[in-house]
């Protein structure tokens, strides 16, 4: 029995589980079991590494070609940048050429500018000195200030200044209608051919009556002429010849012709003069109390009380400043 026990005790044993064993093959079978994970999990690595090689790849061939595309489009950007720097530097020189010529241009233009004001002016003293006529040379100094107040330039500050001051003083000039008076002076030389003498030495003969003979119309044609009757209070009139007659008649127009002339003249003391003589010749040869004499007298009273020739005042101010402003420029 004791053997027995012993044989049993010997299977037991026998057949008792190998936990070391055991536990290796567990541990085998963990590992083949993490290596086969990691296997899997390294190829998904291998994969994903692929496919994101694969796109850098891609990323890096489509950046290099926008790169090359960025070079060249710098290369046409610096060949543009250097066109257009040259065709800078040529504008500026053509700026520059162009500055110049229009600096030119300008002095030029101020040049012709001023001799073209210094004519006017000219022109304006002359009128004023040769004719006298002050509204021709206020029409002209006005130009003169239009010109150069579209040029708008400080420098002809002087000038206008200038002619400013010569433009009042020729508006406060006295006017004189020379065209009014010369017309008068006209009208009045060709009426005097219409004007009646203080005698007259025509007379119509007086109608015979009937029955008388031709001699005793002589005789009594020649009795009158030999006899009148004339008022003593008012003056003895001149007794004139026909011939007479019309070389007093030329003198009194050549008289009023000469007082228009020298109005035009601007010779003060030939026109009072000319009146002044015209006007004794109508008081003393013409008939007083005609209406055409009456109305003709007092026409040359008028006449003469005008100031024919008042003293005008000179372009110096407006001359001086064009002188000035041209030594400036040389």
């Amino acid at each position: 029995m004791t053997e027995t026990a012993t044989a049993t005790s010997h299977r037991r044993r026998n057949f008792s589980p190998n936990w070391g064993v055991l536990l290796a093959i567990i541990a085998i079978a963990l590992t083949a079991a993490s290596w086969l994970g990691a296997r899997d999990q390294a190829r998904g690595v291998k994969t994903d590494m692929a496919r994101k090689l694969a796109e850098f790849d891609a990323s890096i061939k489509e950046s290099r070609i926008l790169a090359r595309n960025a070079d060249e489009l710098t290369r046409q950007n610096l060949s543009r940048i250097a066109q257009i720097e040259n065709q800078l530097s040529g504008s500026k020189e053509q700026q520059q050429a162009l500055e110049s010529l229009y600096k030119e241009l300008a002095r030029d233009r101020d040049q012709w500018t001023l001799s073209d004001i210094e004519q006017i002016v000219l022109t304006a003293s002359q009128q004023l000195q040769l004719a006298g006529n002050v509204k021709a040379a206020i029409i002209a100094l006005e130009t003169a200030d239009q010109r150069l107040l579209r040029l708008d330039k400080p420098q002809f500050t002087r000038l206008r200044e200038a002619i400013a001051s010569d433009l009042a003083r020729l508006h406060a000039t006295p006017f004189v209608d020379q065209t009014g008076i010369s017309l008068k002076l006209s009208v009045l030389a060709e009426n005097i051919r219409q004007w009646p003498l203080a005698s007259v030495h025509t007379k119509k003969p007086a109608k015979a009556a009937s029955g008388q003979t031709t001699l005793t119309r002589d005789l009594l044609a020649e009795f009158k002429n030999l006899v009148q009757i004339r008022r003593l209070d008012q003056g003895e009139p001149a007794l004139l010849i026909p011939e007479q007659e019309y070389f007093l008649r030329h003198n009194l127009e050549l008289r009023l012709l000469a007082a228009r002339l020298a109005l035009l003249s601007r010779d003060a003391a030939g026109y009072q003069a000319d009146l002044d003589a015209a006007g004794k010749l109508l008081a003393r040869y013409f008939n007083t109390q005609d209406a055409a004499v009456v109305a003709a007298r007092a026409e040359l009273r008028r006449l003469a009380a005008l100031d024919a020739a008042p003293k005008l005042p000179e372009l110096k101010e407006s001359l001086a400043a064009i002188e000035s402003y041209r030594q400036a420029k040389q």
